[in-house]
């Protein structure tokens, strides 16, 4: 299943496995999709639903279905609604002209409106719905130009706890546009993303979304500014950086990366170190991703060069110690000669992390 598609959208709602239908049978279910009586569509787009919660081939097979369906959301009833919308999610599902097909049957205007309902059931499906459409290179463009960045925005910061997850995931689909990072931006969304990172598994996608994100935002000074500025902001970032998925640490150190080489003095830096850094960064040169790797080596030179830095842990220390990680990568026992060496550097940085609780402790 395409990453883009996991969460409410991903999880094909509905019933359990459908036998086959005949081509009477799914005729006969078109028919009542089209007939004017609301009660027939709504009971169609429940067959329908369960129909393509795990066939590709009844996605296939009912795509004409999605016109009707569209119209169905326009109704306005929240059974019709919820019905519509939970069968255009498992049409659209894994299947790319599905998903084209409901944006240009125009069904975007009626998921902008569910975005805002109070009915929080039916704001969660539409950001479902959101999420899997931006999942289409074709209809990023056409959600960009809707309303649904500031939509989105505000649901990752006061939507239900699915709502918020799926809220980001199409946020990150969407910011594949360069100049949409110059629309999220001004909505204020790091303190939302922030909050998200505190609350989710840092291993989970939605952490990589959020960190993600963040990378992306921090490369203009109103992002560096909105995560230093946020409560927990930077230490956040640090604890994904030591315990996120692989991935989610390599959009952590990146942010971090980004911060510290944007400026000429060094405060984002001191601000980095103060947080207790230097025990993740030396952990990711063994276990990161090689491109985790490479960025935690020019952090932790930058970080060296700090004045700050300078005066706590000897720059010949630091070359020394990360040198012999790196030399030990290849040998047999990596793990445990790793783990003795990253044990001797928090050991290092244990006095600066200390001193910076207590200073935390007497505010």
């Amino acid at each position: 299943m395409a990453s883009s598609d996991i969460g409410l959208a991903g999880e094909l709602v509905g019933g359990g496995m459908e036998k086959e239908k005949t081509a009477a049978e799914m005729s006969a279910i078109m028919e009542r999709i089209r007939l004017e009586d609301e009660e027939s569509r709504v009971q169609a787009a429940g067959e329908i639903r369960r129909l393509t919660k795990t066939s590709s081939k009844h996605r296939r097979q009912l795509s004409d279905a999605i016109e009707p369906l569209v119209s169905l959301l326009r109704s306005g009833s929240p059974e019709s609604g919820e019905a519509a919308i939970l069968a255009l999610l498992n049409l659209a599902v894994e299947d790319e002209r599905n998903k084209i097909k409901i944006v240009e049957a125009g069904a975007l205007q009626s998921l902008l409106h569910l975005l805002q309902s109070t009915n929080s059931s039916l704001q969660e499906y539409a950001t479902a719905a959101v999420l899997t459409l931006s999942a289409s290179p074709i209809n990023k463009p056409k959600i960009s130009a809707s309303d649904a960045i500031p939509l989105l925005v505000k649901i990752l910061g006061d939507g239900n706890p699915q709502a918020k997850n799926d809220a980001v995931r199409a946020l990150y689909n969407l910011s594949a546009i360069a100049e949409n990072l110059k629309v999220i931006l001004p909505l204020q969304p790091v303190p939302s993303l922030i909050n998200l990172l505190k609350t989710c598994k840092k291993s989970s996608r939605t952490a990589e979304k959020c960190s993600a994100l963040l990378e992306s935002l921090v490369n203009f000074e109103e992002g560096r500014t909105a995560l230093t500025a946020a409560e927990g902001g930077v230490l956040t970032v640090i604890e994904v950086l030591e315990e996120g998925s692989l991935r989610s640490r390599e959009h952590a150190v990146g942010t971090l990366l980004t911060m510290c080489e944007s400026e000429k003095f060094c405060r984002y830096r001191e601000l980095v170190l103060n947080e207790g850094v230097i025990p993740g960064l030396l952990q990711l040169t063994v276990q990161g991703t090689p491109k985790s790797q490479v960025k935690a080596r020019v952090l932790l030179q930058l970080l060296r060069s700090s004045r700050h830095h300078k005066s706590e842990l000897r720059p010949d220390t630091l070359d020394s110690s990360v040198c012999n990680i790196v030399s030990k990568i290849d040998s047999a026992d990596q793990t445990r000669k790793a783990k003795k060496m990253l044990a001797e550097m928090v050991q290092i940085s244990m006095e600066m992390s200390l001193r910076h609780l207590q200073q935390r402790a007497s505010m």
